[in-house]
């Protein structure tokens, strides 16, 4: 992929699309990853591992292992599929924890990426609001510190725009002073895909770097910057304007195409541009006039409370034997 390939790709931090958009390329078998899908009532969900230079190349991400939910009805609201989704997120990245070793009495520090004052991207400080951090008790009092609880600490470090320190300096500082065993970022992402936006949860142990959601990368979260295995959690809240526009010319053709065989008469070149040439069309009329927006639903207010609440209770069972992980009811709302 070359430099203006990759100025006008598809943005998307999610492993599962980046993995479609590479595949008619390879003839949908990619070198070197390997994914699985599991479907059920209440979800989608795909388990995916990069596990090649060549593989990572192919999809643009980095190696490693990433599960990714899906789950369209969580904008009906619904509190009792809310609960079932807490439940089965708090399995699979209990998963994640066993994979890296993590034993049951490893401290963990979760850090809420994202700016509290702009919702879309308050899901990081949302989360951290509803964990149930125990590190002071064990510090203050751990003579008094019930079985089946670990030491957890969380911060939302704010963003550089507010702080004037990079947040990956503020972590890094953090990590220094209180030796956790895992990091654990929670942070907004954005999607390629309308349908994704507030109904996808992805988890990967590769780390994650504050901004890329709104293309503005920073200094990575890593185990190679932190020196501590660190484990992403994240959701698609926003979607580019040009992204919107790119999907609903492809919707349009599609639909014409079931209606008629005139499509070229009616669209002309647009009938046989490749994505990416639609995409860098659509951009070069957007980005001039600054239209080139992040575009996030109107009820994201409700969602993102919502979304939070699922991670929160999901990383507390996964995280404290003491709470049930079979039924987190209780701690989602």
């Amino acid at each position: 992929m070359d430099d203006n390939d990759k100025l006008y790709a598809v943005r998307t931090d999610l492993a599962l699309e980046a993995r479609d958009m590479a595949s008619p390329a390879f003839g949908g078998a990619l070198p070197g990853v390997h994914s699985e899908t599991i479907e059920d009532e209440d979800c989608t969900l795909t388990i995916m591992d990069i596990d090649t230079a060549e593989g990572s190349k192919a999809v643009g991400k980095l190696p490693g292992h990433y599960v990714t939910f899906e789950i369209p009805k969580l904008r009906e609201k619904d509190s009792d599929l809310q609960d079932r989704i807490a439940t089965k997120f708090a399995q699979q990245f209990g998963k994640f924890m066993d994979k890296l070793g993590i034993s049951k009495n490893a401290k963990v520090l979760i850090i809420g990426l994202g700016n509290w004052n702009v919702t879309p991207d308050a899901l990081g400080p949302l989360v951290v609001e509803n964990i149930m951090v125990t590190r002071h008790f064990f510090e203050l009092m751990p003579d008094q510190v019930s079985p089946g609880y670990r030491q957890v600490s969380a911060v939302a470090p704010g963003v550089l725009g507010i702080t004037g320190i990079e947040t990956s300096d503020i972590v890094h500082g953090i990590v220094q002073k209180t030796k956790p065993d895992l990091v654990i970022a929670i942070d907004a992402l954005a999607s390629r895909a309308l349908e994704r936006v507030n109904t996808t949860i992805q988890i990967a142990d590769t780390g994650i770097h504050p901004g890329s959601g709104v293309g503005n990368k920073r200094k990575g979260l890593t185990l190679e910057s932190l020196g501590v295995p660190t484990l992403a959690v994240g959701v698609p809240t926003v979607v580019y304007a040009s992204t919107i526009v790119n999907s609903t010319m492809d919707l349009m053709l599609q639909h014409f195409k079931t209606q008629t065989d005139a499509t070229k008469e009616i669209f002309g070149l647009l009938d046989s541009m490749a994505e990416n040439d639609r995409l860098q069309m659509v951009k070069e009329v957007l980005d001039p006039v600054g239209h080139d927006l992040l575009v996030t639903p109107k009820d994201i207010d409700q969602f993102i409370e919502d979304i939070a609440n699922i991670i929160a209770s999901g990383l507390n069972a996964a995280l404290h034997e003491a709470i049930d992980s079979s039924n987190v009811a209780a701690y989602t709302h």
